[in-house]
């Protein structure tokens, strides 16, 4: 059996592990654009130059040799003959296939605002690359414009802070990271970045970007007309699906790869895991569906159910918080409850007993049991505690015998 993986990021690499685990026998094949294997989650770190690739490393040096895996890197897959099973790379190599993981995951978008992708001096914050750029043309002083406040943004800021860079951070929302937080958890990492004199500007969009005589930026133009300096541009605003090697198969797509519970897409024998499929938005989640398609592929039935993705676990400049479903109430038929001291901020969503969303902030210690109760909607009501002191003991009934036995 020969098995391929296009893609060596969280999905892909897990999916690999798994197979491997499986199936002593079989032949592996992963294809990837990248050289290097890394975690994005900390390219922040090769920005600042805390680390180097080897240190943002996920697997072992010697993985592909010990696991008996065939690693192609540093290539690009072009095309996919369904019919006769094959994988064609950009170099008009072709690899033959029984079983195919398309775990190619997501590129970072540049939007249509004007100049932008004209200038010399602008960059994603999306792979290696991207990082060791910003790295080597940020300097102690440099004015740096980021488009966009959201984890890739603030990841970015993050770096250019330990450049020593003076960092614009412009965010369309009225908040950064709009998507995790709640106004009040924003503002309190809004405050951390002020005290390394990042100038934050939210609720403004950059309109225009303007031009010096050698083709790079030299200022950028928001929506309320304001003009701010910058000697480099770092665009963290979105990310689409890597399929155009798809274009011409019967392979469905539409947010991404379009999977069913067992990570198998429309197409016969290919399955697919990851940022490509617009389900799995964090590394947990890539990781989980890497594994649960490796164990299809393999002929093991594994279903995939755990679909709750809106899970976010930071720790910017020191602070930890972890965001689990709605960051806000959807109307005025939820409550809302807040926890705060000087050490932790903490809020809880909920209606009728179930609890739809949470932010802890400081003190993140009781994640675990709100992510069970949010993943899993279960009733709380008729528990006599509060909702910031609930643990799993007390989902907990005993018959008439002394039994224990679970109520949820």
């Amino acid at each position: 059996m020969r098995y391929i993986i296009i893609g060596a990021s969280a999905a892909g690499i897990s999916a690999a592990r798994t197979l491997r685990s499986l199936d002593s026998d079989c032949e592996i094949v992963v294809i990837s654009k990248d050289k290097d294997v890394y975690s994005r989650c900390m390219l922040h770190l090769v920005i600042s130059g805390e680390r180097e690739i080897k240190g943002i490393s996920f697997i072992e040096e010697d993985f592909f040799e010990n696991s008996r895996i065939k690693w192609i890197k540093a290539a690009q897959v072009v095309d996919i003959n369904e019919n006769e099973k094959r994988v064609i790379l950009s170099d008009n190599k072709t690899f033959t296939y029984d079983k195919l993981l398309i775990a190619s995951g997501a590129e970072a978008t540049i939007p249509p605002i004007e100049n932008l992708r004209k200038a010399n001096n602008v960059s994603c914050l999306r792979n290696i690359e991207d990082s060791i750029s910003i790295s080597e043309k940020c300097s102690n002083g440099d004015d740096v414009v980021i488009i966009g406040g959201g984890l890739v943004g603030i990841d970015a800021a993050v770096g250019l802070i330990g450049k020593g860079a003076n960092v614009h951070l412009i965010e369309m929302a009225d908040r950064i990271l709009p998507l995790q937080l709640d106004k009040k958890a924003s503002l309190n990492y809004e405050k951390l970045f002020l005290d390394k004199n990042v100038d934050i500007i939210t609720s403004a969009s950059v309109k225009e970007v303007r031009l010096n005589e050698t083709g790079g930026a030299k200022e950028v133009v928001l929506s309320d007309g304001r003009t701010i300096p910058c000697k480099y541009i770092v665009v963290a605003a979105g990310v689409k699906p890597n399929i155009d090697f798809l274009n011409g198969t019967s392979v469905k797509v539409e947010r991404g790869i379009v999977i069913d519970s067992y990570c198998k897409t429309s197409s016969m024998d290919i399955f697919a895991a990851g940022d490509v499929t617009g389900l799995a938005p964090i590394w947990p989640v890539a990781v989980k569906q890497g594994r649960a398609a490796a164990y299809n592929m393999a002929g093991f039935e594994k279903a995939y159910e755990d679909f709750f993705a809106f899970q976010n676990t930071m720790n910017f400049l020191g602070l930890e918080t972890v965001s689990i479903g709605k960051a806000e109430a959807p109307d005025e038929s939820f409550i809302t409850d807040i926890f705060e001291n000087k050490c932790s901020y903490k809020k809880i969503i909920h209606k009728e007993g179930i609890i739809y969303g949470a932010i802890l902030q400081g003190d993140i210690s009781y994640c675990g049991v709100l992510d069970y109760l949010i993943k899993n909607k279960v009733n709380t009501s008729g528990k006599s505690k509060n909702l910031f002191s609930l643990s799993f003991a007390d989902f907990y009934d005993t018959k008439e015998n002394g039994e224990y036995v679970y109520s949820v």
